[in-house]
């Protein structure tokens, strides 16, 4: 499921979304994206040459899950000729897909003759203009004094964070410590010790709609969607945002350290900010400090609603 969610899932999301207009078309990011999925279905083509299913000869939740996922790719992009090249990932699908688990709640999917291109959207054609009236010549301009010097063209634009310069502290080392440490022996209390919080803050952050969340690992797709928004930040930011709770009855929040003072120059490249608030922390408040950990461990339930940790991504 975990190579379904962040492989196949992430990869194939770059190649349609722009085709229906969820995400700009970028050539080079639908290119990278489509290789991308070659090679995450290419893993699973080969799987299926000598297994019927995931995990085992069994149908389980794994199939369903990512069958789901790679449905995106049966509608748009795989057709009748890569069908015929990806046979064991086709008859996989179909099997799963024509059990009664999957077909009482999906619709049929027809399979493709031709792959539906992704390409630029089509620019309109501008009005044609009325033939003006011939106006008087103007009188020839001045020659430019030899002193002259055209302006210079204006600088591309920073990403606000680097005004802040280059801190003591490397976030990077953070990133390092956590992924290849324990969490609660060893990453955090290297941060606490390490960190410096006059360049640095830490933020919770809670969405607002939790009532409109339905299947777990749906919302996790979402923590997902809006950490992919948030890349032009990358190097600014740490944390991990997790769903608590089960299907229907569950929550999102997470906690994050960010480079400087505010959270939004941080957080305001990624369209959907709207949707999450965020609410500085003090590290020097146990309670803070105690909420972190937790975040950041996946080891203890959502307080105070009591709603046991169901699943998580981490923005490193």
């Amino acid at each position: 499921m975990s190579f379904a969610n962040t492989e196949v899932l992430t990869a194939l999301g770059g190649w349609f979304r722009p085709l229906i207009g969820r995400d700009p078309y970028n050539k080079k990011s639908v290119d990278t994206a489509q290789e991308a999925t070659a090679k995450a279905v290419g893993a699973l083509e080969d799987h299926f040459l000598v297994n019927t299913y995931l995990v085992g000869e069994r149908l389980t939740l794994a199939d369903i899950f990512a069958a789901g996922i790679i449905s995106r790719g049966f509608q748009y992009f795989f057709d009748k000729e890569w069908r015929s090249n990806n046979p064991n990932v086709t008859r996989w699908f179909e099997t799963v897909t024509n059990q009664s688990i999957y077909s009482d709640v999906a619709e049929k999917l027809e399979f493709i003759e031709k792959a539906i291109p992704n390409q630029p959207p089509k620019k309109e054609a501008a009005p044609k203009a009325e033939k003006p009236k011939e106006a008087p010549k103007p009188k020839a301009a001045a020659p430019k004094d030899d002193d002259e010097e055209e302006a210079p063209a204006a600088p591309k634009a920073k990403h606000p964070i680097e005004a802040l310069g280059r801190p003591t502290f490397q976030i990077d080392e953070l990133k390092r410590k956590y992924s290849n440490e324990e969490t609660r022996e060893v990453a955090l209390p290297w941060f606490w010790e390490n960190v410096n919080f006059e360049e640095y803050s830490l933020w919770r952050m809670d969405y607002k709609y939790n009532d409109e969340l339905t299947l777990t690992f749906m919302s996790n797709n979402q923590i997902g969607g809006f950490f992919t928004r948030l890349e032009a930040s990358r190097k600014y930011i740490f944390g991990a945002a997790s769903v608590y709770g089960s299907s229907n009855d569950s929550l999102i929040r997470g906690a994050f350290l960010v480079r400087g003072q505010e959270a939004l120059p941080a957080f305001d490249v990624a369209p959907d900010v709207e949707s999450y608030e965020f609410k500085k922390l003090d590290p020097k408040n146990p309670e803070d400090k105690k909420f972190v950990e937790a975040m950041w461990a996946w080891d203890e339930p959502a307080q105070p609603e009591g709603k046991e940790w169901a699943d998580g991504k981490v923005f490193k």
